[in-house]
């Protein structure tokens, strides 16, 4: 059955701006069908990295933030740390990033809580039984949530192909515990006709898995945490990951968690994806390139799969720029994600999470 997807593109009038369009997208895709009387409401998005600027400004979240509250909602900010080492890898180091970034109190006018807590360890196990795991771990705070609203940007990923609603929800509410055990098994290789030898990625390394061996990088499977910052960091696309079994399964288990987080929120989700600044990589990464097409629109459902399936087909539709990285599958209707990302699979994830019964790739595309 066709899930309902609304979309608003960017075109604006002074009698119709784009926040009143935004307001209006999301009072329509059903948001206060999702937050009761004094609901705690997790608003999870991601803040950015340092260095970063293509996350979703903070002026949109003020408004969904406001729309919340008018709901009758009690909205608070979140994600959970990252696994790599970064600006976000601690909550003190996280929250100073996400206020030079913008989301100060007096900006978005809601408090920002770090979901797992100081170090990465307040997390809540929850039980799935599904092929990958048998529980998975989440940061408490999300998991305490009366509700939670997904304000994602929708972008390129070094290793699901893109990140939306389901990479926002389950990667990212995910404990550090929780975010090892997705990566877990991932490892890169190095393609050594290509590698100059540079050491870029070693010195990027924040486990010390790679070293520089008779002018090639090596990367020790046994320390290597998976994450792939180092795939970003080679300009030579010398490494890759290995598709062939650890992207399937890393796929599977980003999913899995999005089944966790999800479990004790039936009826109490929207997602909304921001398709705009569509940069080839995540926004963990302490840049961002051009952006592969134009800025589309933003998207509202209460349906994860069907968000992510058709922003997926939105930016497919479009011909890529011609100052952005992309060489190949440029053309409009072409496959852009498989055109930065070649060796990755992205459907699985949005097959996989249709399994799970989290939503259906069958959607109507609704323009308010």
């Amino acid at each position: 059955m066709a899930s309902t997807v609304y979309f608003m593109d960017f075109k604006a009038t002074f009698k119709d701006s784009g926040v009143n369009q935004l307001h209006r997208l999301i009072d329509t895709a059903g948001l206060k069908d999702c937050i009761g009387q004094r609901d705690l409401t997790a608003l999870k998005l991601h803040f950015g990295e340092l260095g970063n600027t293509a996350f979703i400004r903070p002026v949109y979240i003020r408004h969904i933030v406001d729309m919340i509250k008018n709901a009758g909602g009690v909205p608070f900010l979140t994600d959970a740390n990252t696994l790599y080492a970064g600006s976000r890898g601690d909550a003190v180091n996280h929250l100073q990033t996400a206020v030079s970034n913008g989301f100060a109190y007096p900006v978005v006018e809601a408090p920002l809580v770090i979901a797992d807590g100081l170090r990465g360890r307040t997390e809540t196990a929850v039980e799935i039984n599904r092929k990958q795991f048998r529980e998975v771990y989440i940061g408490t705070e999300i998991i305490n949530a009366d509700a939670l609203i997904s304000a994602a940007h929708f972008k390129g990923h070094e290793l699901s192909g893109f990140g939306g609603a389901i990479k926002n929800v389950g990667m990212g509410s995910a404990s550090r515990r929780g975010k090892m055990a997705q990566h877990s098994g991932v490892g890169p290789k190095v393609k050594a006709k290509k590698c100059i030898g540079c050491g870029d990625c070693a010195e990027h390394c924040a486990v010390g898995a790679i070293e520089i061996v008779e002018e090639v990088a090596r990367i020790d499977p046994e320390t290597c945490i998976g994450c792939g910052e180092c795939i970003l960091v080679c300009e030579q696309g010398a490494i890759q990951i290995q598709w062939a079994k650890s992207g399937e399964e890393f796929l599977e288990r980003m999913v899995e968690y999005t089944l966790g987080v999800l479990k004790n929120k039936n009826g109490k989700t929207l997602y909304i994806n921001f398709i705009n600044h569509v940069s080839p990589a995540c926004d963990c990464v302490p840049y961002n390139d051009a952006p592969i097409v134009r800025d589309i629109g933003v998207v509202a459902s209460r349906d994860p799969v069907a968000i992510d399936q058709a922003s997926v087909d939105l930016v497919n539709q479009e011909p890529a720029l011609p100052d952005s990285c992309m060489t190949t599958h440029t053309d409009a209707g072409a496959d852009k994600f498989r055109g930065v990302y070649p060796n990755v699979d992205y459907t699985q994830q949005l097959a996989y999470a249709e399994q799970l019964g989290l939503g259906s790739r069958q959607y109507e595309l609704v323009k308010v």
